[in-house]
């Protein structure tokens, strides 16, 4: 199978309603939010504070009378220019362009495996605006070898986890950051769908520049179809 079929083939498990944060909250209470620079919110508060983002989140969510904001692939956003590991002035070699699915939710909310798998690497990722706490896992669907990341997690979240440890889908992994230890976002998953690893240890890029952009959206699958949102 190669990565065209093995996305094809992904998607498709869309119908088993794959959750990767609290199971009990149900597909028809998340509502896609806009995070790019397109958003014309966003000129109204301090980007750069994770309060006021929690601020926003929170309104955004209680107006629709929903729990879970999601959104995010390949969106190009202006968040990151409030940190150094990020900023960068050249438009082509900026990274700006989110490559993995955030669901926007209370810290403390559980984590989820997407699917059956192994533990591959964790790593507490302390620059200013990266994951926080990380955990990547290893999966495999008929021969192909795939990985699923889940970033901003609580620091406890690390405390227990072995490399190589079986998980289940649907398995409470972690439970998510706030802001202290998550990289000072608004409580939040980010959640990643990667086809080659490329020798990563609980990290990978969840931010692309656009002269990489190509090489990421092949390495990458939209979070958004295989979950069916």
């Amino acid at each position: 199978m190669n990565s065209t079929d093995f996305k094809t083939r992904l998607a498709a498990l869309a119908t088993q309603n794959i959750c990767v944060i609290d199971a009990s909250i149900s597909k028809s209470d998340y509502t896609p939010i806009d995070l790019s620079e397109a958003n014309t919110d966003l000129q109204n508060f301090d980007i750069s504070s994770s309060k006021d983002w929690d601020t926003y989140i929170t309104n955004y969510l209680n107006k629709r009378n929903k729990k879970v904001a999601f959104g995010g692939y390949l969106e190009k956003r202006g968040i990151y220019n409030r940190s150094d590991y990020f900023n960068n002035p050249n438009p082509e070699t900026e990274r700006n362009i989110h490559i993995g699915l955030d669901l926007w939710i209370a810290a403390g909310t559980s984590v989820l495996a997407a699917f059956n798998g192994e533990v591959h690497s964790f790593n507490d990722n302390t620059n200013y605006g990266d994951y926080g706490p990380t955990i990547i896992l290893k999966h495999e669907l008929e021969g192909f070898v795939f990985y699923t990341l889940y970033g901003h997690l609580s620091r406890e979240s690390l405390t227990s986890i072995k490399v190589g440890e079986k998980v289940s889908e649907g398995q409470t992994i972690a439970y998510l950051g706030k802001a202290e230890v998550n990289g000072d976002y608004a409580p939040h998953l980010h959640f990643q769908i990667i086809i080659n690893i490329q020798d990563k240890v609980g990290d990978y890029p969840g931010v692309s520049s656009l002269i990489d952009l190509d090489f990421y959206k092949e390495n990458t699958v939209n979070p958004e179809a295989v979950l069916g949102l």
